[in-house]
């Protein structure tokens, strides 16, 4: 079973992960994101969170499956997954959760590693492209010329790279932009690194 996850950022306007949101097995919404789903009448499985943004004629016509979440540790995404785990669901896809703020945007792309090791296999899609958290060394499909940045939460993380345009031979990416902007050679590209987690974004 794989759930699809609404986030409460920027609403997806990208037919990708419009599509997965239309065409989902499972839907879960985090919170306030309860008001863009009545706008295209669609009924999620699951409405996750704290509530505090949800409107009280929501709460009543939703009711049946409100799942709340007091905790103030966690935010409303990682209550959604933490749901899907409880329902046994492993395979999650992440939408809507950047835009708005950009420091829940950074946030939520942070947690990507969280959720990898809570043993999810986890995606986020944004309107431009897809990021994955990586756990350990991996081959990743791609097409030549995709846009592709590697972020290395863990700034002791030593990087090689295979078929990227601009690589990365036994080195750290002490700093956030280090691994930006660089560029797929292929229908495949390689990451070999440890210790990790590494986040990759591939432009659609």
């Amino acid at each position: 079973m794989k759930a699809i996850i609404l986030a409460n950022g920027e609403f997806p306007s990208h037919p990708r992960p419009l599509n997965e949101l239309l065409n989902a097995p499972l839907l879960v919404c985090c919170d306030g994101a309860i008001e863009a789903l009545e706008n295209l009448a669609l009924t999620p499985n699951a409405l996750v969170g704290d509530l505090d943004s949800v409107k009280e004629h929501l709460k009543h016509k939703y009711k049946s499956i409100l799942y709340y979440d007091p905790d103030q540790n966690t935010n409303d995404l990682t209550k959604a997954v933490k749901w899907c785990l409880n329902q046994r669901i492993k395979n999650i896809v992440i939408v809507g959760a950047t835009g708005k703020r950009e420091d829940h945007t950074l946030g939520n792309i942070g947690l990507l590693c969280n959720y990898a090791r809570m043993g999810v296999n986890v995606t986020m899609l944004t309107d431009t492209g897809i990021f994955r958290p990586l756990l350990s060394s991996c081959t990743i499909e791609s097409y030549a010329g995709q846009q592709v940045s590697i972020f290395s939460p863990n700034n002791q993380t030593v990087i090689y790279t295979k078929n990227l345009k601009y690589p990365i031979v036994n080195q750290t990416l002490p700093e956030l932009w280090m691994g930006t902007l660089n560029e797929s050679m292929g229908d495949w590209f390689e990451l070999t690194f440890s210790p990790g987690p590494l986040i990759i974004y591939q432009k659609y």
